[in-house]
C-alpha cells in the first residue's frame, strides 16, 4: 500500500519536542525524514529519561516516539565540509525544517536566502517560540508561552493559582500546525513550482487552543471569558463537573427547562423534589440560584456510581444531555475505541527488546494510513548510506569527510 507522502523528502534539523513532532507526523505518513544531528550527543532529547527529575520507564520514550520512522544523519555543521553535505542534501530535498535559533542558522549559513538560492522549490519551515515577527527573543518553553497567551489565567478556581494545561500541549499542537503549514506550502508549490518560507510558533498554537474563549472575549470583552470561573457558582449548573460515588463526571446539558426536567427525573426519590423547586423552574432562576442548584446536584449525584449515572442519562440524548466519566490515562489505555482508531498502537522497541505501547496516529486515512515502521534511530546510524546512496559520495570521499571531522 502506497503511503500518502511517499516521495517527499524532509531535512529535520530540530531538537526537543515541537520541531521533531512536526517531522514525525510527516514520517508517519510516508515522508522520508532525515534527522540531522550534531555528532556528539545529537538531539538533547536523547538524554531525556525523566520528567521533572522523576524516571519514566526503562526506555527513552520521549525521544524514540517523536523521532520514529526517521533516518539519523550525524553532521558537524560548524565545518565547511559538513555544510557542503547539507547543501547537497538541500538540492535533493523538498522541505528543510528547523527549530534552532536564528543565530545558529546564520552561523552555519543555513538561512532561507542561502538555501532558497540552492533549491528554489524548497519549503523552508521553522518552528519558533513567538513567531517570525516576535517582539521578544527570550527563551520559550511550553509553560511560559502558555502563561503569556492568557490560557492559564482562566484555568482553576477563583483565587487559586493559575493552572498549567500540561502535557506539552503547545509543543504538540505547534508541531501539528507546522506539519499543516508544510503541506499547505507543498500544495502551493505543486501549482506554482515555487517554494516559500513558513513558520509555526508555540504562541500561535496556544492562541488557537484558546480560540473559542479567546474569540468570545474579543467579541464581548466580558471578563467571564478571560478569568477563572467557580464550579460551585457555574453560570449554567447543568454544564459542570460532579462527583459520583466513585469518580468525577462531566455533565453537558443546555440550561433549558426540558433538559432540566429530564435530568431531574433521573434522580433518586430522595431528590425528586429538585425538579419542582420554584427556584429552579426557569433558566434565569437556575442561573441566579446556581450555588444552591450545584449543591443539590452534588448531594444527589454522589450517592450513585458513575456507571449508574451514565446508564440513567444515556436515554436523554434527545434532550441534548451528554455526560462522560472523567477518565484517567489508565482508563484510556483500556479503551477499545482508542485502539480501534489507532490512537494507541504497539510497536517493537529495540532498546528494551520488547513490544511497547505508544501514542499512534491523530488522524485516520482509509487508503493510506499512517504506519509505525521503527522507533527513533541510533545517532548517525544512516549517515554513510545517505552519503553513498543518495548524495553520490564514494567511499574514499566518505573517508575524507571523516578525516575532516564533518561526520563521525
Amino acid at each position: 500500500m502506497a503511503s500518502a507522502l511517499e516521495g517527499l523528502r524532509v531535512i529535520d534539523l530540530t531538537v526537543w519536542f515541537q520541531g521533531p513532532v512536526a517531522a514525525q507526523h510527516l514520517a508517519d505518513f510516508g515522508a522520508e525524514v532525515i534527522k540531522v544531528e550534531r555528532p556528539k550527543g545529537g538531539d538533547q532529547g536523547r538524554g531525556v529519561r525523566s520528567i521533572k527529575a522523576l524516571p519514566v520507564g526503562d526506555w527513552n520514550q520521549y525521544f524514540l516516539v517523536i523521532n520514529r520512522n526517521k533516518k539519523s544523519m550525524a553532521l558537524d555543521l560548524k565545518t565547511e565540509a559538513g555544510r557542503e553535505i547539507m547543501y547537497r542534501l538541500v538540492e535533493r530535498s523538498d522541505v528543510f525544517l528547523s527549530n534552532l535559533g536564528a543565530e545558529n542558522l546564520d552561523a552555519w549559513q543555513l538561512t532561507w536566502e542561502k538555501l532558497a538560492a540552492i533549491n528554489p522549490k524548497l519549503i523552508y519551515a521553522t518552528t519558533t517560540g513567538y513567531g517570525p515577527y516576535a517582539t521578544t527573543v527570550k527563551p520559550s518553553f511550553d509553560m511560559t508561552v502558555q502563561a503569556l497567551t492568557g490560557l492559564m489565567s482562566r484555568l482553576g478556581e477563583p483565587g487559586e493559582p493559575p493552572i498549567y494545561l500540561g502535557m506539552g500541549s503547545g509543543d504538540a499542537y505547534g508541531g501539528l500546525m507546522a506539519a499543516l503549514a508544510i503541506l499547505l506550502a507543498l500544495w502551493h508549490r505543486n501549482a506554482t513550482g515555487r517554494g516559500q518560507r513558513i513558520d509555526a510558533s508555540l504562541y500561535g498554537a496556544q492562541l488557537f487552543l484558546a480560540a473559542p474563549t479567546l474569540q468570545a472575549w474579543l467579541a464581548t470583552r466580558d471578563p467571564r471569558y478571560a478569568t477563572q470561573q467557580s464550579r460551585v457558582a457555574a453560570r449554567n449548573p447543568l454544564w459542570n463537573t460532579y462527583r459520583a460515588e466513585d469518580q468525577w463526571l462531566m455533565l453537558c446539558a443546555p440550561n433549558r427547562d426540558d433538559a432540566f426536567a429530564a435530568l431531574a427525573a433521573t434522580l433518586d426519590p430522595a431528590d425528586a423534589g429538585l425538579g419542582g423547586d420554584p427556584r429552579f423552574a426557569t433558566a434565569v432562576g437556575r442561573r441566579e440560584h446556581a450555588r444552591a442548584l450545584v449543591a443539590a446536584l452534588d448531594a444527589a449525584i454522589v450517592r450513585r456510581s458513575a456507571g449508574d449515572w451514565m446508564a440513567r442519562w444515556a436515554p436523554l440524548a434527545e434532550r441534548r444531555v451528554a455526560a462522560s466519566p472523567v477518565a484517567t490515562l489508565a482508563d484510556l489505555a483500556r479503551d477499545a475505541g482508542a485502539w480501534a482508531n489507532d490512537y494507541l498502537m504497539e510497536t517493537h522497541c529495540e532498546e528494551v527488546h520488547r513490544t511497547v505501547t505508544v501514542r499512534g496516529m491523530p488522524v485516520g486515512l482509509s487508503r493510506t494510513p499512517g504506519v509505525i515502521r521503527s522507533l527513533g534511530a541510533e545517532l548517525g546510524q544512516d549517515t554513510e548510506m545517505i552519503l553513498f546512496e543518495m548524495l553520490g559520495y564514494d567511499w574514499d570521499e566518505i573517508g575524507a569527510l571523516k578525516a575532516k571531522g564533518a561526520i563521525p
